[in-house]
């Protein structure tokens, strides 16, 4: 079935108006007529007509301002405008392509000269669109395809903590309230949607690396000696071994949480001793993050701390947590999400 194209006809002249429209239907195009500016502005806004034929001078708000407000807005920005004037100067000619003008006709129309124009012009249109509506087709089907594989990436941190967590003392509700704990600090923090979805999926990693930690070590009970000990502080490099093997954002975030997330702001952590901004910004809010949980829980060393207890101890420190240990930015999106923290707790805490 044949599209009827559809040309709108500008002019201030009634009898150009009925020339025209009559040269185009023979042709089999419709149109739409205006007699000033304004109606052409209004006219193409509401029906989008495939082409336009512009009248240079007209009252009020001549052809030079349609064709410049015409393509100045992007939903009428495409419509070819073939400008008709009786002004054959090489200024006006100028002034029409700087306003976004595609084709010119000299009055008196040649009616051999207006069909080749318009076909011409709506042949292009045509070309044009299907660009368009091909590269719109294709960017969806792109964001369909990085959304499975966002999901597939999701899928795999997922397989990968679960296997962590059958080794650790740590459950899952552990590691979903970190998550948890994390994109609520990143959104305070102002961070864009990109980041706060990677800490979100990545976080949940942080411990990874005690896969390669010997039981014996990692489920003992008591207090460890000194050479368990420096085995036990490898995991953050373990794990970031695991990890940088990956090539998504995801894995790559959680390699740098992994090697990082026992790092202090004061230089005082471990593996590398890094101090200050050294440390990235993921890790350093995992670290704050890492350590709200660990109070809250009953360890072999220590029973669990109620929130506001947890909050005094990283607030003004207890002699082993110490505010300088966390980075002073995060410490105070820390302070200001206190009650959110509260809440994802309460609502996950272990049976």
């Amino acid at each position: 079935m044949t599209t009827i194209r559809t040309v709108l006809l500008v002019d201030d002249e009634p009898s150009n108006l009925r020339l025209l429209q009559m040269l185009l239907n023979a042709e089999g195009y419709a149109t739409l007529l205006a007699e000033n500016g304004a109606e052409a502005l209004a006219l193409t806004a509401k029906q989008k007509p495939d082409i336009i034929l512009l009248d240079i001078m007209m009252p009020e708000m001549n052809g030079f301002e349609v064709a410049r407000q015409l393509k100045a807005t992007p939903d009428t920005s495409n419509i070819p405008i073939i400008m008709v004037t009786a002004l054959n100067d090489r200024g006006s000619r100028l002034k029409a392509l700087e306003m976004g003008a595609e084709e010119f006709l000299i009055k008196p129309i040649d009616r051999a000269e207006l069909s080749i124009r318009v076909k011409n012009l709506l042949r292009l249109k045509e070309y044009a669109d299907f660009l368009a509506d091909h590269n719109l087709r294709l960017e969806s089907q792109v964001a369909v395809r990085t959304g499975q594989l966002s999901e597939s990436y999701r899928e795999a941190i997922y397989i990968m903590t679960s296997a962590a967590e059958l080794k650790d003392e740590d459950t899952g509700l552990h590691v979903i309230r970190i998550s948890y704990f994390c994109r609520v600090l990143a959104e305070n923090l102002g961070m864009d949607t990109e980041f706060v979805d990677r800490i979100t999926y990545a976080s949940p990693m942080h411990d990874i690396g005690k896969i390669g930690i010997p039981d014996h070590i990692l489920l003992k009970p008591g207090s460890f000696l000194p050479e368990e000990w420096a085995i036990m502080k490898t995991h953050p490099e373990l794990g970031e071994n695991i990890l940088s093997r990956g090539g998504s954002p995801y894995l790559r975030m959680g390699a740098e949480i992994a090697l990082n997330h026992h790092e202090r702001w004061d230089g005082g952590g471990y593996p590398g001793g890094k101090r200050g901004e050294e440390i990235p910004l993921s890790a350093r809010m995992m670290n704050i993050a890492d350590q709200y949980d660990a109070l809250r829980a009953k360890r072999p060393y220590k029973p669990a701390f109620d929130h506001d207890k947890a909050m005094q101890t990283i607030t003004e420190g207890d002699g082993r947590t110490l505010p300088c240990h966390f980075d002073p930015m995060v410490l105070a999106a820390f302070n200001a999400c206190a009650e959110t923290f509260r809440g994802i707790y309460a609502e996950h805490a272990e049976a």
